[in-house]
């Protein structure tokens, strides 16, 4: 059995598969019915009308509905796509037990309690017919997949077989279009009731009994019909599964298969292979052959009783309901096994009992041998026998040799050899054949490897002899993968692949790579490691180059022709990913199947039922980003022009790689390419779209940004019309001061005397010294007194005389001047009115391609691009790519042969090289080669990299960061790990850091001491923080908790916490350690301030036990635990709250530390106090607390937020919080931001 998706419910009665969609539906004991995605393991949906038990569920196979039956007689049908009810359909008076859609016509078969049959219309929402006979339950009741016939169980220990064609016959001619309804919403009935009774009664001459089966000694519970053949299958309550043959006049038993011990619950065919399965109360599922009659596999659960079975109609999927929930499985892997020749022409796969070689280049497939399975059931398809590994050996050129290897009955292979001048079964040798784990891999011409039984690695030739055994380098190897080349080995141990060479048994690399599954190597000796839920590209040394991680499963994965794209398959998507860790979507697939070959714009696949297929792929995109990761931007360009790339990923992509001069070439819509002009600096394009948005949207609020970006390239021009269109008059007086246009100043204050902006109008008074102005403001804004100090300040005296005598009229007090006074008049600056002057450099890589013809882009890429132009020659064209950006230096004469640079006073004479000049003389190169050859030219050596710059270059801790110096990437570092804000709390460990990253040795006499930087390995700092000072700071902290010193332990569990980020470790071990720490730190903490807040509580009865009860939550240490149980357990029984005293003192009494003598007093005053509690049995007060519900506690309010509510996580130490302490900072760090997602913590460099 191969578990697909498993969930944890009540009881499960029903199930149905969605018929195209990846979806379950899941009736349960408790009334409700869930709707599960199986692939991603996601419950989309639940629908709880129903009251008690639903027992039966079945989806429609076009429409978007579902049908259920339960206890409360009622069948309801629901619209998943509306997710409610629509209607519900009555008369049973019993409980119902399953539920049918049929095929093609609108009707829904139920079985029931009440010992009769119902066949209703879902589109008039009537009952059609009442088929009576039975006279016991009737267990389940199913329609014939193609004939009109109904298949019924019951425990009257028979089953019957039903003849619908009267009905289908009657009603075929009736239109099936919804029906009216009367004014209570009642479906029409007939024009005589005493029909529609005698109906309800006695049923009807329109579906007939055909069969009736008897043979079984106990009540049937289940019966089924064959997809195709005219056979039956029934399951009972007497242990037995029967077998039975339909003809057209009679139905006859064929076999009884025995085997359950307990009732068989439900039995059905499987829908693809000659099999039976069936499951029991007896905890099992059960398969069978149904050509030989015999059990040939067996599933067991420990403690649950299976109830239904269901299967998929068109995938090889199976279903089973048990008591805790339900799993969806298969019987077998149904990968192909299958490899590729070395050549790429051929493939090799094993399709039934045969090995197969498909010609791509003919375009068909020929067998070439027999193969042997192993196992009990070698004959039995469908039960996973199939061989599961292939491999070519393409290390020799003379013959062919296939090794195919199957995980049945512990292992084995078989070595098929043949002749590669033919590709028939003629020219195959008998295969060889042994025992081996895993896939056989070809190591040489004439060897290859297995695993044995015990783990070794084997070295055998093509005669099957052993020629070398091998003691693997690590332990617990599971399997073996190509190593690339020849003699080389990848072994996969554990969590992580070792590059083993065997002849030197050598480890050459490893990676960690989890759950691998297969690997493909490249004709340029990249490794494509495809693990269950990622991929992984390697180099041949096992260098990790990129990840990638599924929310889906891989599932197959090839190279490209070239190499450099490798592309993989997961359930329904191939997708592509690059070495550089670029991936994308190339298109979807209805059915998964595995890639064997990728030809430029063709897939070769195998589907699951072993067909080679071809797909049409575009790879236009990865090529597109190859391009561009390579510099080959001529093809780039192309690829712009003529191939259709488009959407908002490209567009997105190429602004992360800085590129948005390109993405402007794909954008039409005016807000984005308004983003991406502003981003490459392009003003011109952003001017012309801020333009067009302005009309669209009728807001000019894109015009603060484009002002913003034209004043950083000093645009004055347009910063000027972008502060105009804002109406921001205070920036643009600004802007007018920068640029002492002191003409628009004044039409500026014109402007904020006319608006009533009265510090707008003293600002441009003040810009433009205007001292008289600034008087006439202060005095109209009522401040006489500063306009007086104003005037007289500036020797304005007809107006200083003017306010003074205004202000003893008004009896105010004149203030007094001292007289010392200058005039500050602003600074009249250089550059008036112009654009700032800016350096000639070349334009951006692809900016100028827009102009370049359709067949000038190899010629673009080989000068431009690759560097081995000509340099002079590009520097002379520069000026005319961009347009007239020569400076106007005020030089009268133009010939650039005649000026006169005062070289005389250097004696540098004119040098007649004529017309030819043979090398690139005003290239950088040449000007390096003249200065070099100057024998009286010193150059100063270049500075080397100071060490603490390559701390900060080989590590990503903020703690190396700090050691350093560099405190700001420190804290962008924990910014981003931890989402660390207040970093106050940590000033003090960044000091340390940095004081102890260096130390003074005493040197020569004399002279200054030497500073030394200690390192823990090569480029790196010696670590400040180690683990073993925060594993000896927390056992202080457990002490201080012991003693009852409570604000000592929360001092020193901050201490840890604060500790923790800056603790460097390099092992994985070392790593989790680093986690307990911080985990151990938060709890006690949390209990630390649950235990204040149980003081604070002392007269509330009810929160100091709530509070009593979370302290016991804690994960503490048992000793701890031990003390906050005996306090729950003290604080619930004083306050009689017995109930929740009993559980403390039982919880308390199951401690292992409650055996020792030491705690014989405090074990006996538990028992006493959980005998007294079991005798009262009540609970004073109603307490918000549950201990059958996993709660975590929320930090700042000390509640509990249980399973399912809305939860926050500290970025950094992990502690609970409800949704309204997003963004707060956490009370139990006082470092990190609550809510935030983040990458976490990191605890190496």
């Amino acid at each position: 059995m191969i578990e697909k998706f498993s969930s944890k419910s009540a009881r499960v009665k029903g199930l149905a598969f969605h018929p195209v969609r990846p979806w379950i539906c899941v009736s349960l004991h408790n009334g409700s019915i869930q709707l599960w995605d199986y692939r991603v393991g996601t419950l989309i949906d639940r629908f709880e009308e129903h009251d008690g038990p639903v027992r039966g569920v079945d989806f429609h196979s076009t429409e978007s509905l579902i049908a259920s039956g339960g206890d409360d007689y009622k069948i309801k049908c629901w619209d998943y796509k509306l997710r409610r009810c629509l209607f519900t359909l009555l008369g049973h008076l019993d409980y119902i037990r399953t539920v049918q859609f049929h095929p093609s016509h609108p009707w829904i078969l139920s079985a029931s309690d009440d010992q009769t049959i119902r066949l209703w219309n879902w589109q008039v929402r009537t009952c059609m017919s009442v088929l009576t006979g039975h006279n016991h339950y009737v267990m389940c009741a199913n329609f014939h997949p193609r004939e009109d016939l109904i298949v019924s169980a019951s425990l009257d220990q028979t089953v019957r077989v039903w003849d619908t064609s009267g009905l289908r016959k009657k009603h075929s001619s009736e239109n099936s279009g919804l029906g009216t309804y009367d004014d209570m919403g009642r479906p029409p009935t007939s024009g005589n009731p005493g029909l529609n009774m005698q109906a309800e009664l006695f049923g009807t001459n329109d579906v007939i009994v055909k069969y009736v089966l008897e043979g079984h000694d106990r009540g049937v519970n289940w019966s089924s019909f064959h997809p195709t053949l005219p056979l039956l299958v029934s399951a009972a309550d007497d242990r037995h599964i029967k077998l039975w043959r339909m003809s057209e006049t009679k139905a006859w038993e064929v076999d009884t298969m025995r085997g359950h011990t307990n009732n068989v619950s439900c039995v059905m065919f499987h829908p693809r292979v000659e099999l039976v399965v069936s499951n029991s109360e007896d905890r099992s599922i059960r398969v069978w052959d149904m050509g030989k009659r015999v059990c040939v596999q067996t599933f067991r659960r420990e403690n649950d009783r299976f109830w239904i079975l269901a299967a998929h109609k068109t995938q090889n999927l199976l279903a089973a309901g048990h008591d805790s929930g339900m799993i969806v499985f298969k019987l077998e892997r149904e990968r192909p096994a299958a490899d590729l020749h070395k050549e790429g022409d051929k493939l090799y796969y094993v399709k039934g009992r045969e090995l197969l070689v498909y010609d791509f280049q003919r375009g068909r497939e020929q067998p070439l041998a027999n193969l042997r399975r192993p196992g009990q059931y070698a004959q039995t398809d469908g039960i996973g026998n199939a061989p599961r590994y292939l491999a070519y050996n393409g290390f020799n050129p003379t013959e062919g040799n296939v090794l195919v290897c199957s995980d049945v009955d512990g292992g084995s292979y078989e070595l098929v050899t043949f002749a590669n001048s033919g590709s028939n079964s003629g020219n195959t040798q008998e295969g060889k054949r042994g025992t081996c784990v895993g896939p056989g891999v070809f190591v040489a011409r004439n060897r290859f490897a297995i695993l044995d039984k015990s783990r070794n690695i084997v070295i055998k030739n093509l005669q099957n002899e052993t020629t070398k055994k091998i003691l693997p380098p690590t332990p617990v190897v599971d399997m073996l993968f190509n190593g690339g080349t020849a003699g080389r080995l990848l072994l996969r141990c554990e969590d992580k692949l070792v590059l083993f060479e065997q002849q030197s048994r050598r480890v050459l690399g490893e990676i960690t790579a989890p759950k691998v599954k297969s690997v493909s190597w490249s004709a340029t000796g990249m490794c494509a490691i495809m693990c269950r839920d990622g991929i992984i590209i390697a180099d041949r040394n096992m260098e990790q180059l990129c990840s990638i991680s599924e929310t889906v499963r891989v599932k197959s994965g090839a190279w490209d022709s070239s190499g450099n794209i490798f592309i993989y398959t997961t359930t329904n998507h191939v997708k592509y990913c690059l070495a550089n860790g670029d991936t994308g979507i190339i298109r979807t697939l209805e059915q998964p199947v595995y890639v064997t070959k990728v030809h430029k714009k063709q897939m070769f696949v195998v589907d699951r039922d072993g067909k080679v297929k071809v797909i049409a792929i575009d790879t236009t995109e990865a090529l597109f980003k190859l391009a561009l990761e390579n510099k080959r931007y001529g093809q780039v360009m192309e690829m712009v022009r003529h191939s259709r790339l488009c959407g908002k990923a490209i567009v997105a992509y190429l602004q992360a790689k800085g590129f948005p001069e390109v993405a402007l070439h794909f954008v039409k819509e005016p807000r984005t390419k308004f983003n991406l002009a502003l981003a490459c600096g392009n003003i011109e394009v952003a001017m012309e779209t801020a333009f067009v948005l302005e009309a669209e949207e009728g807001n000019p609020s894109c015009w603060a940004d484009l002002g913003v970006e034209a004043l950083k390239q000093g645009n004055i021009q347009v910063v000027e019309m972008a502060y105009q269109r804002t109406k921001d008059f205070d920036r643009l007086s600004f802007l007018y001061v920068l640029t002492g246009n002191t003409d628009k100043l004044k039409k500026m204050l014109k402007i904020s005397e006319m608006r009533g902006d009265t510090m707008g109008r003293y600002h441009n008074a003040l810009f433009l010294g205007d001292a008289q102005e600034r008087v006439k403001v202060l005095e109209g804004s009522g401040n006489t007194n500063l306009a007086y100090i104003c005037a007289q300040a500036h020797g304005l005296v007809e107006d200083a005389e003017r306010l003074k005598a205004g202000l003893e009229e008004a009896e105010k007090e004149v203030p007094e001047t001292d007289g010392k006074y200058s005039l500050l008049q602003p600074p009249t600056p250089i550059n008036r009115g112009v654009n700032w002057p800016c350096l000639e450099v070349k334009k951006a890589v692809l900016e100028n391609l827009g102009d370049v013809g359709d067949g000038d882009y190899n010629q673009v890429e080989n000068d431009d691009f690759t560097g081995q132009g000509n340099d002079q020659a590009n520097d002379e064209d520069a000026p005319e790519a961009w347009g007239e950006d020569d400076l106007d230096l005020g030089d009268e004469n133009d010939d650039a042969d005649d000026f006169d640079d005062g070289d005389g006073g250097w004696g540098d004479d004119d040098l007649d090289l004529g017309d030819d000049v043979g090398g690139p003389s005003g290239s950088p190169a040449a000007k390096e080669d003249h200065v070099n050859t100057d024998p009286g030219y010193f150059a100063i050596p270049k500075a080397g990299t100071p060490r603490t710059a390559a701390w900060i270059a080989n590590s990503s801790h903020a703690a190396d960061h700090a050691a350093a110096g560099s405190i700001e990437t420190a804290m962008q570092l924990l910014n981003r790990q931890i989402a660390a804000t207040q970093f106050d709390t940590v000033k003090s460990k960044f000091v340390r850091c940095h004081l102890s990253s260096s130390m003074s040795v005493e040197g020569m006499p004399f002279a200054p001491p030497i500073k030394v930087h200690p390192a823990r390995k090569p480029g790196l700092p010696a670590a400040s923080f180690t683990l073993s000072m925060g594993m000896g700071m927390l056992k202080n902290a457990y002490n201080f908790f012991k003693g009852g010193k409570f604000a000592e332990a929360a001092k020193a569990f901050t201490e840890v916490l604060h500790m923790v980020p800056f603790i460097v470790v390099d092992t994985k071990p070392e790593a989790t350690q680093v986690k307990e720490l911080l985990e151990n730190a938060r709890e006690y903490l949390t209990a630390i301030r649950l235990k204040a807040a149980m003081a604070e509580a002392a007269s509330d009865p009810v929160r100091a036990t709530e509070l009593s009860a979370y302290f016991t939550h804690c994960n503490l240490q048992p000793a701890h635990l031990l003390l906050a149980l005996r306090s729950a357990m003290g604080t619930a029984f004083k306050h009689k709250n017995f109930i929740a005293a009993a559980s403390f003192s039982r919880r308390l009494l199951e401690l292992p530390d409650m055996a020792s003598e030491k705690n014989a007093d405090l074990r006996n005053k538990s028992q006493k106090v959980l005998a007294k509690s079991e005798q009262q049995a009540r609970n004073e007060h109603t307490l918000n607390y549950d201990e059958s519900k996993a709660f975590a506690i929320d930090c700042s309010t000390l509640m509990p937020i249980y399973r399912g509510e809305p939860c926050l996580k500290c970025s950094f130490c992990g502690s609970s919080y409800g949704e309204s302490q997003k963004g707060k900072t956490c009370v139990t760090c006082t470092l990190s931001t609550v809510g935030v997602q983040t990458l976490g913590l990191v605890t190496g460099a």
